[in-house]
């Protein structure tokens, strides 16, 4: 895989690491919001967003959530916001598909915590990128992901691909992500890969740990196959196109 660097370990107790990297001409092709739109683009990685203890309430929230459903395969994807719940070597909706049952799962305090993570992760992108966070909307997919060894049934299942976030979802401009479970104690492999000409800088999960970069070709990413264990992440991204926003997830 060529030469590692290791941005983040484990170990590490980071409070704020950036990095910044030449934009790629990604962004060109979309209308460009002055202001939102990356002049500035990098990666940074922070331990000081959210606390352990709130990464173990919200792990909690995706273990209730997928235990309802979860894939065949290795990957499975929760959704609070569309519904979407892995199930069998589909998905369904979880509002539609449970009802009411949703009341005796989830609870406003969950939802109120998402949103408040959700808040502190824009104000740190908008802080490392020097933009206004009013300017940043939440933009889909936005999601929860357990990751096991098991086989991938699918192409959903196959997570571990190289792609770039612009691409794949032009929505998005920003993309970030909170690490749920900690590398080489709950899960062996799954560390997120950065590819770069030359090197790979790789990061390791750690529960509480933020992760956040431009969306564009700059981050060429993938994640490593999990080979034991079980990972869990949030990927929460933003838009500065306000027609792609969307609003928090609420309990319905």
């Amino acid at each position: 895989d060529g030469v590692t660097e290791v941005l983040a370990r484990r170990a590490d107790s980071l409070q704020d690491t950036f990095i910044e990297v030449p934009c790629s001409e990604d962004y060109d092709s979309h209308k460009r919001f002055e202001g939102c739109t990356p002049r500035k683009c990098g990666r940074g990685v922070s331990d000081a967003v959210i606390t352990r203890e709130e990464a173990e309430r919200i792990r909690r929230i995706a273990e209730r959530g997928l235990s309802l459903g979860g894939s065949d395969g290795g990957a499975s994807i929760l959704d609070l916001h569309s519904g979407a719940l892995s199930l069998g070597k589909h998905f369904v909706n979880l509002y539609r598909y449970f009802g009411d049952k949703i009341q005796d799962i989830f609870t406003e305090e969950d939802f109120a915590l998402y949103r408040d993570v959700r808040q502190r992760i824009q104000q740190r992108i908008a802080q490392a990128f020097g933009i206004s966070a009013a300017s940043l909307y939440l933009t889909k997919p936005t999601f929860f992901s357990r990751i096991n060894s098991t086989e991938a049934k699918t192409t959903h299942d196959e997570y571990w691909h190289p792609h770039v976030d612009k691409v794949t979802y032009g929505s998005f401009d920003y993309t970030s992500l909170l690490y749920l479970s900690d590398y080489t104690e709950d899960f062996g492999g799954g560390r997120f890969v950065f590819l770069d000409a030359g090197s790979n800088k790789t990061i390791e999960p750690r529960a509480g740990r933020v992760s956040f970069f431009t969306s564009g070709s700059e981050n060429l990413h993938r994640v490593e196959k999990v080979h034991w264990g079980t990972r869990y992440a949030v990927t929460i991204s933003f838009t500065c196109n306000p027609d792609h926003g969307i609003g928090d997830p609420v309990l319905k």
